[in-house]
């Protein structure tokens, strides 16, 4: 039990960590002095998920006077700092790297691990609706994968071994596509998203198949490919 506390008190400090007001502030200052560098002054970096809580996902807005050209150099610059998730503009656009300039392994897969080694996404006693109390943590987690866009994300269900393996396998299967769904309603393509269900068939190393513990979903990205730009993902003035 010790072990397990320790292991869940280091997930909440990295969690906290990198959404610490410090480090976020850090992101802000050195995206402020990019914007400056480049000119592109109307431009402002909101660093800050839709409730105002401080945010790795940076929203850029302004700047609607700018050439494309600059909008896109201003995306790919603060897309660059050491610690930002992801790039948005306000009108809906996203940061689509060039082909030409190497793919970074995404920190979307860190950043859930983190998010789900801290806490659990709860659902209603032996159902697959989504506990009311797991809103905010999927917020987040939508909010980490948004990186990964280019990527495909396996959503796979597991139970434990309480009751029969049929209804398990079922359930778990149906609680992974609640999960899909609700991803899909806050911005995450349902394409990229696969949601399956291994009932109790895999449980975690060390626990013994009837653990509740073993009831989880877990994320984990397939495969990344760039994303290319096309006329709604290009950064441009709109």
């Amino acid at each position: 039990m010790i072990a397990g506390g320790a292991l869940v008190a280091a997930g909440a400090n990295f969690a906290a960590q990198i959404r610490g007001p410090a480090f976020i502030a850090q992101l802000s200052n050195e995206a402020d002095a990019i914007i400056a560098e480049l000119g592109a002054d109307p431009v402002e970096a909101r660093f800050a998920d839709r409730f105002g809580a401080p945010s790795r996902h940076v929203l850029l807005s302004g700047g609607e006077g700018l050439t494309e050209q600059l909008r896109a150099d201003v995306a790919t610059r603060v897309g660059a700092i050491d610690g930002v998730g992801g790039v948005h503009w306000s009108d809906g656009t996203m940061l689509a790297e060039p082909e030409e300039q190497p793919l970074r392994p995404p920190g979307c897969q860190d950043d859930v691990r983190g998010l789900l080694r801290a806490r659990t996404l709860r659902f209603e006693e032996s159902s697959a609706t989504v506990d009311p109390s797991s809103e905010m943590l999927l917020d987040e987690v939508a909010e980490a994968l948004r990186p990964c866009l280019g990527a495909q994300v396996a959503i796979v269900g597991h139970t434990d071994s309480s009751g029969p393996e049929p209804e398990n396998l079922a359930l778990s299967r149906e609680r992974a596509a609640a999960v899909r769904s609700e991803l899909i309603e806050r911005g995450i393509p349902g394409e990229i998203l696969k949601a399956s269900g291994e009932g109790s068939a895999m449980p975690i190393d060390g626990l013994e198949p009837g653990d509740p513990a073993n009831r989880r979903i877990e994320f984990t990205v397939l495969s990344v490919a760039p994303l290319v730009p096309t006329p709604v993902d290009k950064p441009g003035p709109r």
